[in-house]
């Protein structure tokens, strides 16, 4: 059985001993890094298997550390935390290469959901389908290696949109709403600030495998439906 890795990093002594005593008793191995920069350090050597990131850090702010991770090609579940409820901070997060975030004061029971969701999605019976190996347009989804190629140019995603692409290719030409690729993707309902998490990741998908995001031919946007990929 996986025991998963968790790298906590979380300047509050407090608030994070009790989160590590608490994911702790639940099985998972937790590391503890007070600031970003020994976190992104820790994160690039241990490659753990997911990290719960704070907003507010001694050393800058969560934003530009996840943003770092990501573009040093670390692609684990990232699961932010912030004392900040408005939604442009949230929108943030996940343009930055988050895959959810948490507002303050949350319960452990709403944590520890979310880090299962999220592990399950990357590594267990989520991260695989019907096929290893899908088809786009030109590009090609190897989910075995978490690969996105156009010719041998690699494409680098994150889980989430790994996983969203996924969905979308395994349903090709046919318009999605919004409630059901967050159903299928993050597991959420279906309410406007849930909805907003699926714009996100389509903007960031579309930056990357489009290559005019401005006009997309690939990920279209269906009206008064949702998206779909054209195979």
């Amino acid at each position: 059985m996986t025991v998963y890795q968790i790298l906590l990093i979380e300047d509050d002594p407090g608030i994070a001993g009790s989160l590590r005593t608490a994911l702790t008793r639940e099985g998972y191995k937790v590391h503890w890094e007070a600031q970003g920069q020994g976190g992104v350090a820790y994160a690039r050597e241990h490659s753990p298997h997911l990290i719960i990131l704070d907003v507010r850090l001694p050393d800058g702010s969560g934003f530009d550390f996840c943003r770092q991770m990501r573009q040093m090609g670390i692609r684990q579940p990232v699961i932010m935390l912030t004392v900040q409820a408005e939604e442009t901070d949230k929108v943030l997060g996940l343009e930055m290469g988050a895959d959810d975030y948490l507002t303050k004061p949350f319960s452990l029971r709403e944590l520890f959901s979310r880090v299962r969701a999220q592990l399950r999605r990357a590594y267990g019976e989520l991260a695989l389908g019907n096929s290893d190996v899908l088809y786009a347009g030109d590009l090609v989804i190897d989910r075995l290696r978490g690969n996105v190629l156009r010719g041998n140019q690699v494409i680098n995603v994150t889980p989430t949109e790994l996983r969203l692409l996924t969905y979308l290719a395994q349903h090709p030409n046919q318009a999605l709403s919004r409630g059901q690729i967050l159903d299928a993707v993050w597991g959420y309902d279906d309410t406007p600030e849930t909805e907003q998490v699926v714009t996100v990741n389509i903007r960031r998908l579309r930056e990357k495998i489009e290559p005019d995001p401005s006009h997309p031919t690939l990920l279209l946007t269906v009206p008064g439906i949702g998206y779909k990929l054209v195979s």
